[in-house]
């Protein structure tokens, strides 16, 4: 064409400012040289469809990639919500994965579940924290939301009482903040919060070794993005990589908390301090805007801590302040002395200058009633009752089990005050309900809270645990469990397992029951198997089995009392017929025949239940139906003796 690349190049940045004359003209060249380059270049670009096709070509893959992970089912479920039974949902037992990937000890719920389809006659709570709203180291029984079930149960009797508790241990807002809209769309009426503690070292947060930066934006982003298998895979292959760099390393040993601290050290008003209290007051915020959007209320609740029996476990050395330690033994002295006012006041300057921050610290506090105010939004005031629960008034070992966790008395009163929290509020059932003074029910409520003393044991081995690991004692100094745990009883040989062995609490509570009936301990044995009921209401066959045992000892008042909450919530054949026989025994004939017949519908063979109602009808003086009945009776098995004379009673009256 007689162009060189000096005038391509040229002619490329000048052709859509002039003609193909003018640059030829400009470049003393033919014009016809100029017109041919430009068409040979218009004909080289890719057309629009092309560039679409590359735009679309990564997404397409993706997308399939990620379509093939789910039909291989690749990782581990990422649902919120998975069934718990033929009508109820649960919390995913997987869920803490989210947060805890590829850790080997992952944090569960205490397992409770609610109707997939919500009833109109229904009250639907939501509890969401971390360990101490759990109930920790009493689950799954010793929490604070199962007072208030308890409560609830027994203040409305008629209403459907869903109390579900999806707080974990070792979570922190990032968690309650990435799970809120999923319990959004479960239409709660109320949802409660007590969090803070973990802000630090839980998942995620600014001092945990479990962690994605101090970006909130980021770690939420990616939060979101965990629902996606692919994003799994991409994990996995890293944490692989990491693996091959790392074979020489062991996972540590000890409870969640102290494996997971990683920045250990975080000086009193440092950046990473202030970092912490960002982090929680920007997720809280979030989490409380969803609520408003919403229209679902919410009440939040202050921290309390363990301030005259927990020395600081972390003393440094700060610029300008004291020493943690040296507070402390101040605050001591004060106690000691007599000054309980000051004594508490320095007891609690001394935890906000432990640099361990396993405990908030107050400024946390503060957060929460300024939420509160800004969102309008209920918040408990935990330190006074607690402190009024108190010796002198300052918080210790009388109403906690460590340095932050309430004891089983400290759970019940943190339920109390959130109770009455919703009732000061407005956020009690519209429904039917008993009329008791405030305090006779709070008496009634812990009167009737079911918790074993197998159930005792097992939290009181759980903080032995924790009391023998870090920070409580250096690791060095670890008793050996042989000699930490020496059991004496089935009691104690059982929470053993549940602790140290990982075995089922639910096998071991039915254990223990077992135990319990083989030595016709009936008191004890209801209790085992009220907690498990109270536990799994969705195991409708622990019903049927402390029903059997009671039947056979012929206390017939508390066998009732389990075939009519098992007929509530699904009829079967044995619930039914036993509650026609009750019936019939205590001459109420037509609920008798009632359930009878509805037994048959179940089950229509059962000679007994034909007998049964047939002598129920020919106490009524139906002679015509009993004897109809007497007839199919005697189909299914004609020798049966007592059904053959009363065919002929019925017949002789009948004449």
């Amino acid at each position: 064409m007689g162009l060189t690349n000096k005038h391509k190049v040229w002619i490329l940045k000048n052709r859509d400012k002039k003609s193909p004359k003018e640059m030829a003209d400009e470049l003393s060249i033919d014009e016809q040289d100029v017109t041919a380059f430009l068409k040979l270049q218009k004909k080289g670009k890719p057309p629009l469809s092309f560039y679409l096709f590359m735009i679309a070509l990564p997404i397409l893959f993706f997308v399939l990639l990620e379509v093939s992970l789910r039909i291989f089912g690749y990782g581990f479920n990422n649902d919120q919500w998975v069934d718990a039974s033929e009508t109820k949902l649960g919390i995913n037992p997987d869920i803490g994965k989210r947060y805890f990937h590829n850790y080997s000890l992952v944090p569960t719920t205490i397992e409770d579940t609610f109707y997939r389809e919500k009833k109109e006659n229904s009250f639907r709570v939501f509890v969401l924290g971390g360990s101490s709203a759990a109930g920790y180291p009493y689950m799954p029984l010793g929490s604070f939301s199962r007072y208030i079930r308890r409560r609830l149960e027994i203040m409305y009797p008629k209403t459907t009482i869903e109390v579900v508790n999806i707080a974990m241990t070792a979570v922190n807002s990032y968690t309650i903040r990435d799970l809120f809209p999923g319990v959004l769309e479960q239409k709660p009426d109320l949802i409660l919060v007590y969090a803070g503690h973990n802000e630090y070292y839980g998942a995620l947060g600014v001092g945990s070794f479990i962690s994605l930066g101090r970006s909130r934006d980021i770690v939420n982003a990616i939060l979101y993005l965990n629902q996606f298998k692919t994003v799994q895979l991409v994990r996995d292959i890293i944490s692989w990589g990491a693996g091959l760099l790392n074979s020489g390393s062991e996972e540590g040993t000890g409870t969640l908390m102290s494996q997971i601290a990683k920045e250990q050290q975080i000086p009193f008003r440092s950046n990473i301090y202030k970092a912490g209290l960002e982090q929680f007051d920007g997720n809280m915020r979030d989490v409380l805007q969803m609520a408003k959007d919403e229209n679902v209320p919410i009440i939040l609740g202050t921290l309390v801590s363990n301030l005259r029996d927990q020395p600081p476990f972390i003393s440094g050395t700060q610029n300008n302040l004291q020493l943690a330690q040296e507070v402390f033994d101040m605050a001591t002295n004060e106690y000691n002395s007599g000054n309980y006012v000051a004594a508490d006041s320095l007891f609690a300057y001394a935890k906000d200058l432990d640099e361990l921050r396993f405990r908030a610290p107050e400024e946390m506090n503060t957060i929460i009633n300024k939420l509160g105010e800004e969102f309008n939004c209920p918040v408990v005031q935990t330190n006074k009752p607690f402190k009024e629960a108190s010796p002198n008034g300052i918080i210790g070992d009388n109403i906690m089990t460590d340095h932050l966790h309430p004891t089983l008395a400290g759970q019940q009163l943190l339920g109390k005050l959130y109770y009455e929290a919703m009732g000061k509020y407005g956020y009690l059932p519209d429904t039917y309900h008993l009329k008791f003074p405030n305090e006779q029910l709070d008496m009634l409520t812990n009167a009737n809270f079911y918790f074993t003393p197998l159930d005792s044991t097992i939290a009181a081995y759980r903080v032995k645990l924790l009391k023998n690991d870090w920070p409580y004692i250096n690791r060095e100094q670890k008793v050996p469990l042989n000699k930490l745990f020496n059991p004496q009883n089935i009691i104690d040989s059982l929470a053993f397992s549940v602790v140290l062995r990982s075995d089922k609490w639910e096998f071991a509570e039915r254990k223990m029951a077992g135990w319990y009936l083989k030595r016709k301990n009936y008191h004890f044995y209801k209790k085992q198997m009220d907690a498990l009921i109270s536990q799994y209401p969705i195991i409708l066959e622990y019903f049927n089995i402390a029903a059997k045992e009671f039947l056979e000892i012929k206390r017939y008042d508390i066998a009732e009392q389990y075939l009519i909450r098992r007929y509530h919530l699904k009829p079967d054949a044995f619930t039914t017929k036993w509650l026609g026989n009750i019936s019939l025994y205590n001459k109420q004939l037509d609920k008798s025949i009632k359930y009878f017949e509805e037994s048959l519908r179940l089950e229509g063979t059962d000679v007994q239940v034909l007998y049964n109602l047939a002598g129920a009808y020919a106490q009524k003086n139906n002679y015509k139906e009993a004897l109809k009945v007497v007839n199919i009776c005697l189909s299914y098995r004609p020798n049966y003796h007592e059904a053959i004379l009363l065919k002929q009673s019925l017949i002789k009256l009948m004449e």
